[in-house]
């Protein structure tokens, strides 16, 4: 990732020129998928570029009017020039917030589909219980704001929780608001199973990967081996005696992805390959990150899952996001799934921090 935002908005044009471009070429015209795929990513683009562009050409004609200050020949030619240059100046401002809406939370802010993976930590049963409230909770938040939702692989317990569960997202801004998801959960409450009521805290970590598009990330079958097994639930017990469930091994990375939601060997295969896929982006990502790891320091869309972001305190009702300090005492409301005033708060968080980077 760059340093500012404005090279992420530089990266971002050069690749909705990119796709253009791509969307021409006779190859791509003769793919279905692979024009779908680049259509889809053109199209999420295409806001963020128009204004960038109208941005641009703004900034070259205050360029312009500052010569033509310097220039000026007499008082009124100068005074016509300053008017129009504080004119352009404020008409800019206004596509600068608009550019940061499109642009805080990095690079994939555009992407319109996203994989998490939630899996249960320490703490037994009660951790895998707490596994299974963030999955409703991030379930019903999508029932709320419209996004399409898709269980692509679970791991159940008897009681009713999840050791692991991944699914899908798809819908407007969905990377841009559930990255900030990413990391550690922690939850503090009184288990069903606990008879003298005494609270006990347990944890469960999120990891929310954007879902590349086919023309970013093109696996071929020679790339990675397919296993195929039975299906299994809790307990060990066979969900079908056929060989449907599905784990595909990357060669390069070594990267691991098993799906047997579905009893069709042919859905499971396909949910593996687009999750494969975004793990690869990731681990792309990540190393590119290594690579520029000083920039955008201590930005909380960084998405480092090894720390504690947050703690659900049931007994208090109250949630506490430890990367800006924010506590609400409406813990009911949020694990109902109402997650904006987190999501909001943490956006302009991120939002104050990149604010001085566009203007000249």
């Amino acid at each position: 990732m760059s340093g500012t935002i404005r090279d992420i908005l530089e990266e971002k044009l050069a690749r909705f020129e990119e796709l253009e471009a791509s969307m021409s070429d006779p190859d791509v015209l003769a793919d279905g998928a692979r024009m779908s795929a680049a259509a889809r990513e053109h199209g999420s683009l295409a806001k963020l570029a128009s204004r960038y562009r109208e941005f641009k050409r703004m900034s070259d004609e205050i360029r312009e009017c500052q010569t033509m200050v310097a220039d000026a020949g007499d008082a009124d030619e100068r005074d016509m020039a300053e008017a129009e240059m504080k004119s352009l100046r404020a008409q800019r401002e206004e596509i600068w917030e608009e550019l940061l809406s499109y642009t805080v939370g990095g690079e994939d802010s555009h992407r319109t589909r996203c994989v998490m993976e939630i899996r249960a930590g320490t703490g037994g049963d009660e951790a895998a219980l707490f596994a299974r409230d963030l999955f409703e909770m991030y379930r019903r938040h999508a029932e709320q704001v419209g996004w399409k939702t898709e269980i692509m692989d679970a791991s159940a317990t008897e009681m009713g929780g999840f050791k692991e569960i991944m699914l899908t997202f798809e819908g407007e801004n969905v990377f841009r608001d559930l990255q900030y998801e990413s990391g550690g959960h922690r939850v503090q409450r009184v288990p069903e199973t606990e008879t003298q009521g005494r609270v006990h805290t347990s944890a469960a970590t999120v990891a929310v990967l954007a879902e590349p598009e086919d023309v970013e990330v093109n696996l071929k079958g020679e790339d990675y081996r397919i296993d195929k097994f039975c299906a299994s639930g809790p307990g060990g017990q066979h969900v079908n005696k056929t060989e449907s469930a599905i784990r595909l091994t990357h060669f390069e990375t070594g990267i691991v992805v098993q799906c047997q939601d579905e009893k069709s060997q042919h859905k499971n295969l396909a949910k593996a390959l687009r999750v494969l896929k975004a793990r690869i982006y990731e681990k792309k990502r990540e190393e590119e990150a290594a690579k520029q790891a000083a920039t955008r320091k201590g930005l909380i869309g960084s998405g480092d899952r090894s720390q504690r972001i947050r703690t659900y305190n049931f007994p208090q009702n109250r949630l506490t996001d430890h990367r800006v300090n924010l506590t609400l005492y409406k813990l009911d409301q949020i694990i109902g799934g109402d997650l904006n005033p987190v999501t909001e708060a943490l956006i302009n968080y991120d939002r104050d921090q990149l604010r001085g980077d566009m203007i000249e």
